[in-house]
């Protein structure tokens, strides 16, 4: 016996309910319509067709009041203010750095936005701009947060906290940014003795946290040592 097999389009199914922000966000294809009426505005990864508001891309619907865009699952960093990136320094400017932060653009780390050895806070002079390159160089990794945003979309990031800076000794691993929920904390030490640093821009930082404070029995042995042979 033979069957019949219907294949539906992605441009013949019609969802005639928007789902509302308290909803589980769903999932669109290219060409899928979201919703056939006319009561909402277009938005960023949506076109209309035949009376009719279809997706581009394939992602996620977002809504806002009457405004409706879909999220791309693959796309560039867009970053915003205060998130938490990890980037790798490509070129060495004028009193700054080009970072690239896996968005559009290249980023840039002024030298004025960045702690000086021993954290000292102090104008920059000419004598700070020859030791750049000892301070970073092409091809460092280093943890940062975004200060601002140009009118281009390209990113200004400072690292005037302790917990910013250069890293090493550690494995870098690159996931998809939409991956990445904006979170008040992305530094995260495991009880495995391992550090995270999980950056909005879809770069995670994984290496072995910092041994500050010795073990209390090991203290023990050394002090024992010591009153041994004084």
């Amino acid at each position: 016996m033979s069957g019949h097999v219907s294949i539906r389009l992605a441009s013949e199914r019609v969802n005639h309910c928007v789902a509302s922000n308290n909803e589980l966000p769903q999932f669109y294809t290219p060409g899928e319509v979201i919703t056939g009426t006319q009561d909402f505005m277009r938005g960023h990864g949506t076109y209309v067709e035949d009376d009719s508001l279809k997706a581009s891309v394939a992602g996620v619907m977002q809504k806002v009041n009457k405004l409706i865009c879909i999220r791309p699952l693959k796309s560039r960093y867009v970053g915003e203010i205060g998130d938490v990136v990890v980037g790798r320094v490509l070129e060495v400017q004028q009193k700054r750095w080009k970072v690239e932060t896996n968005s559009r653009l290249d980023s840039i780390l002024q030298l004025s936005s960045v702690n000086l050895p021993g954290g000292e806070l102090r104008r920059r002079s000419a004598e700070d701009e020859q030791m750049m390159r000892k301070h970073l160089q092409e091809g460092d990794l280093i943890s940062a947060e975004v200060q601002s945003v140009f009118s281009d979309g390209s990113l200004s990031l400072h690292t005037r906290s302790l917990k910013y800076g250069k890293l090493s000794q550690g494995v870098l691993i690159k996931v998809f940014p939409s991956l990445i929920k904006r979170r008040k904390n992305h530094f995260h030490n495991l009880a495995c003795g391992v550090s995270v640093i999980i950056g909005n821009n879809g770069y995670i930082w994984i290496s072995p946290q910092k041994q500050d404070i010795m073990v209390d029995d090991n203290r023990e042995d050394i002090q024992n040592y010591e009153m041994q042979n004084a």
